[in-house]
């Protein structure tokens, strides 16, 4: 099932989530929910709170996107090994980062129709839990680790406009307006916080 995905300006994507437990109801299905979701609007990543399950899960697939580039660009954005992952992170934990940084663009489901740089560490290690509530301890680099810190911004409550310079933020603000006014195209179902649907 194709579930909503919360816009700028809803209160649960500036909070922290929960975590949870191996017997959380019906966590299989909202996990496939979560992928359906997710894929419907051609995303790389989506975390619990931006359908409005206050939670510390989130999914992420980096193999489509390893699977889109031509050759070039994977040797740029995934080292030699890496052919992306498709994986569920649940109560995850972030142990260590790398001291080299990288800059990409990152756009977010919640905020459609804009994107910016976001400076990042190049690898992480994450302690976490995957679907089947297996603990599981994963270094991952590149456009993966990416990925999954974009993600785990959420569950911690931050957005990735959060790491930009304040003299980005005010040039954008006007288009953020927008987007929660839900004057904004999509081609995925979204909940404004001012109550439209798309």
């Amino acid at each position: 099932m194709r579930i909503p995905i919360l816009a700028i300006g809803h209160r649960m994507l500036k909070e922290k989530s929960q975590e949870l437990s191996a017997d959380y109801p019906e966590l299989d299905r909202l996990i496939d929910n979560m992928w359906e979701t997710m894929q419907n609007a051609n995303g790389s990543g989506l975390a619990a709170p931006q359908v409005g399950v206050p939670i510390r899960l989130f999914i992420v697939d980096s193999k489509s996107t390893f699977e889109s580039l031509d050759e070039s660009d994977r040797a740029t954005y995934y080292q030699s090994e890496d052919r992306g992952i498709k994986e569920a992170f649940i109560n995850a934990r972030i142990t260590k980062r790398s001291e080299q940084y990288w800059e990409d663009e990152e756009g977010c489901l919640s905020i459609p129709g804009l994107s910016q740089p976001v400076r990042r560490p190049w690898s992480i290690t994450v302690e976490y839990y995957n679907s089947d509530f297996i603990k599981q301890t994963q270094t991952f680099s590149g456009t993966t680790a990416r990925i999954i810190q974009h993600e785990y911004d959420h569950v911690e409550g931050i957005l990735y406009i959060d790491h930009l310079k304040p003299i980005t933020k005010r040039l954008i603000q006007s288009r953020l307006k927008r987007i929660i006014n839900g004057r904004v195209e999509t081609n995925y179902p979204m909940n404004f916080p001012k109550g439209n649907r798309s």
